[in-house]
C-alpha cells in the first residue's frame, strides 16, 4: 500500500517561509551495487538542479549539476567512518541537513548515499525524526546488483527485508546477466509495492526520484507547464523508454476515489506529480502530489491568485496502459455536490505532513 510514512512514523517538519522544503532521498543497498555510480549520474544527469550529497564515511558536499562529480569544494563535512546509521544520530544528521539546506547555498535536492552495511530502516526513522523545517523525507531508493544478487542474498537474507521497506529499487547491471527478467521477477516478488527499475551503470532517470529543475526557476511548485514539457522533451533523455500520460481535468477529484486509485496503481507506474484540485473539500488549497513507487505526500498550498482551478498531473511508467489510466482517473471525478462530506479528505490527509507534528 502506498505511504506517506513507514510503519506510522511521522517526522516534524515545517514549510519553510517560502514554501519549498528540500527532500532528502535515501540511497541504500549492498556493497559493490553501483549507488556511488547511480549518485554521480544523478549529479551530471540534474536537469540543472543542485544536489546536496551525504555520503557515508566521505562528507556532505554540495554540488553543482554542472561541476565534475567527485569535485569536492569547501562544503565537505566529514562524518567519520562507518554506518551512517551508527556513526550518527538524529541530532548530529541535522547538523549537516542544515549546512546543505540552507536558503544561501541553493540545494534543491538532498540524496544521502548509505555505506553498503547500513541499516535502511535506521537512515529513514532518522530522517523522518528529522526536526529541521525545511526538509522532507523524499523516499528510500535501494540498489541491487543484478549479477551478485542471489550470492548476496545466499550471504545477507536481511536484504529481503530492505527490499520490503524500500519507494524504489534499481536492478543495477542488468547487463552482466543472461537471465535479467528471472532476477527482475524475483526482486519484485520481494517488494511491497515499490517500483522495480532495471538498469545498467546507475542510469536512471533523475525525474524517478526528484523534479529536474533548479529552485531559482520555480515560482514555489513547479508549473504544469514546466512538467509537461518535461514529458514530451524526450530528446536523448533516458525516459524515452518509459511511457507516460498528462491528465488535466477541470472537474473537481473525489478524495474518495483518488485515494482508492492511489493505492491500486499499477506496479509498473514509477512516477506521479502535479496538482490536485479537491472543489469543495478544500477550497482555499490545491494539493500538490508526489509519487515515487509506493511513496506518497501530498502537501496542501494556497490557490493562486487568478489560476484557474485545473486537477493536473503527470504519470510515468513502464509498461502501463494510459488509456486505461486515464479512464481511471476520470471516474475519480466528483459528482459536483454542493457540500462536501466532511469525512472525504481523511485518506489524502494520511499522507500529508502535519506542521504542528
Amino acid at each position: 500500500m502506498s505511504r506517506g510514512t513507514p510503519r506510522g512514523e511521522r517526522g516534524r517538519v515545517v514549510a519553510r517561509s517560502g514554501g519549498r522544503r528540500i527532500p532528502v532521498v535515501i540511497l541504500a543497498g549492498f556493497l559493490g551495487s553501483g549507488k556511488t555510480t547511480l549518485l554521480n549520474h544523478l549529479l551530471h544527469r540534474s536537469g540543472g538542479s543542485r544536489i546536496g550529497a551525504v555520503v557515508n564515511d566521505f562528507g556532505a558536499i554540495e554540488i553543482d549539476a554542472m561541476a565534475v562529480a567527485g569535485a569536492l569544494g569547501d562544503s565537505t563535512v566529514s562524518l567519520g567512518n562507518g554506518c551512517l546509521c551508527c556513526a550518527v544520530d538524529g541530532s548530529e544528521l541535522d547538523v549537516y541537513l542544515e549546512r546543505l539546506a540552507r536558503p544561501s547555498v541553493g540545494i534543491d535536492v538532498i540524496v544521502i548515499e548509505a555505506s553498503g552495511l547500513a541499516e535502511p530502516q535506521e537512515l529513514v526513522r532518522m530522517v523522518l525524526a528529522s526536526e529541521h523545517p525545511d526538509i522532507v523525507y523524499g523516499g528510500l531508493v535501494e540498489v541491487v546488483d543484478a549479477a551478485e544478487f542471489d550470492a548476496t542474498r545466499a550471504r545477507h537474507p536481511e536484504i529481503d527485508r530492505h527490499l520490503g521497506l524500500a519507494d524504489l529499487v534499481v536492478v543495477n547491471k542488468v547487463d552482466r546477466v543472461t537471465d535479467a527478467p528471472r532476477v527482475l521477477t524475483l526482486v519484485r516478488s520481494l517488494v511491497d509495492r515499490a517500483a522495480v527499475v532495471p538498469a545498467t551503470h546507475g542510469r536512471v532517470d533523475p525525474e524517478f526520484l526528484f523534479d529536474c529543475r533548479p529552485s531559482r526557476e520555480r515560482v514555489g511548485q513547479l508549473s504544469f507547464d514546466d512538467l509537461h514539457h518535461h514529458e514530451n522533451d524526450h530528446t536523448g533523455h533516458l525516459h524515452a523508454a518509459y511511457d507516460s500520460l498528462s491528465f488535466v481535468s477541470g472537474r473537481p477529484l473525489d478524495p474518495r476515489r483518488l485515494m482508492r486509485f492511489l493505492d491500486s496503481r499499477p506496479e509498473g507506474l514509477y512516477r506521479i506529480k502535479g496538482y490536485v484540485d479537491f472543489g469543495p473539500y478544500d477550497v482555499r488549497n490545491r494539493y500538490a502530489v508526489h509519487a515515487v513507487g509506493r511513496f506518497l505526500r501530498f502537501c496542501p498550498e494556497p490557490w493562486p491568485a487568478g489560476e484557474e482551478r485545473l486537477t493536473q498531473l503527470v504519470l510515468i511508467g513502464a509498461g502501463i496502459d494510459a488509456g486505461a489510466l486515464r479512464e481511471e482517473l476520470e471516474a475519480c471525478g466528483s459528482d459536483d455536490a454542493p457540500h462536501a462530506d466532511e469525512h472525504g479528505m481523511w485518506g489524502v490527509l494520511r499522507y500529508v505532513r502535519d506542521p504542528a507534528a
